[in-house]
């Protein structure tokens, strides 16, 4: 039986991992459970999953936590997430979102885990970082994310194999059939209506400005060894292709499903093992695929997270964390969806390259964030 430490227990990825362990019992047991601020929903997790540990990362919230199990340990605060990170854990499942994923990825690095990894951020931000670490002190990690899983695939679980060309889908997000020029006027609400996924808030605006693939690349480029421009971004709006790969020889292998994070968590956990899933068969006779180059006009995001990745150093962390604050001030309703990657460029344009260290990159997450903030308030974009 492999022991499961969740951190991210309650969002979208974490609740689908729950899924997959209250399908296979006998296989998947709950060592620790994390989350930031839906401390209900953690209690109730608690209470059926009964781990050694849980975490609250939010310690104002920590008062909605009552009765807790005996034999569960709470830790609240900043460092909650690192005391998740347990030693008798099998695999750790890294599914919060941001920044703040770096942290316990380079832990369980230098623990040696295996790592169930759906936090780009720690890839994009510290991907030198941590891939390093994970060499030194033989850390496994397997991603999560439906396209890298797909790669993972394709390559037949070796992410040391050599390849040509990695082929990058992209739904193209809920946006992608309006007109250019009325994308100044859409909603949070529109934004997040996503025709064929449902994800958190975060990720799905990323999706609709198509950030969310560009640092997909960065991360591809990571988890695989290769650069930007052995990666190609083409949309496919069915999301039936999850990604592929391209050989020497021309001859192409993708990963086909219907769209559903249940196959690439289960494999996570699973693997080598597959599973049963509860996602459903493929119907041939229903399928139509088509596949387009995106338009950067359209997706200035993406521009803007190639333009990075091959800047490289600790620009990509830079753009990630510029990237969070303005899709939380979109969300809000204080900065239209198409000042989002406006925002992004100025962030990026007040940045001072430093090498990519764990300090440096704290540093340039904090200040790239507080550029978008002052941006903001100073009403610098227009």
């Amino acid at each position: 039986m492999k022991k499961i430490a969740l951190l991210g227990s309650t969002g979208s990825i974490g609740k689908q991992v729950l899924e997959v362990v209250d399908r296979y019992p006998e296989k998947f047991k709950i060592a620790s459970l994390c989350c930031n601020k839906s401390a209900k929903e953690l209690a109730n997790q608690i209470e059926k999953y009964r781990p050694a540990v849980a975490g609250l990362t939010c310690a104002e919230k920590a008062s909605e936590i009552t009765n807790l199990p005996a034999g569960v340990n709470l830790y609240t605060g900043e460092n909650a997430l690192l005391h998740c990170v347990l030693s008798e854990a099998d695999i750790i499942v890294v599914a919060v979102v941001g920044f703040c994923g770096l942290a316990p990825v380079i832990e369980a690095c230098k623990m040696g885990k295996t790592i169930a990894l759906a936090n780009k951020e720690s890839l994009v931000a510290g991907g030198k970082l941590v891939m390093e670490l994970a060499k030194k002190y033989g850390a496994t990690i397997i991603p999560i994310d439906s396209e890298h899983s797909a790669i993972w695939q394709c390559l037949h679980f070796n992410r040391q194999a050599p390849f040509k060309k990695i082929i990058l889908t992209a739904s193209g997000g809920a946006l992608r059939d309006i007109p250019i020029n009325e994308l100044q006027n859409v909603t949070p609400e529109i934004a997040l209506n996503h025709p064929t996924w449902k994800m958190g808030a975060k990720i799905t605006v990323d999706c609709a400005t198509m950030m969310n693939k560009g640092l997909e690349v960065m991360e591809a480029c990571w988890l695989f060894d290769c650069k930007p421009s052995d990666i190609e971004v083409v949309i496919h709006p069915q999301s039936i292709v999850h990604s592929m790969v391209e050989y020497a020889d021309n001859a192409l292998i993708a990963q086909l499903s219907n769209p559903s994070m249940d196959i690439p968590i289960q494999l996570a956990l699973s693997y080598p093992e597959r599973l049963a899933s509860a996602t459903n068969e493929l119907d041939f006779s229903l399928l139509s695929l088509d596949f387009n180059k995106p338009s950067l006009e359209r997706y200035p995001c993406l521009a803007l997270a190639l333009e990075a990745a091959n800047k490289g150093m600790n620009y990509p962390c830079a753009l990630s964390g510029a990237n969070e604050i303005a899709v939380e001030l979109f969300l809000k309703g204080k900065i239209k969806y198409t000042q989002i990657s406006k925002y992004v460029r100025y962030a990026l344009d007040n940045t001072v390259e430093l090498k990519p260290t764990y300090e440096n990159l704290v540093k340039t997450d904090y200040l790239a964030r507080e550029a978008v903030f002052t941006a903001y308030k100073e009403n610098k974009i227009d």
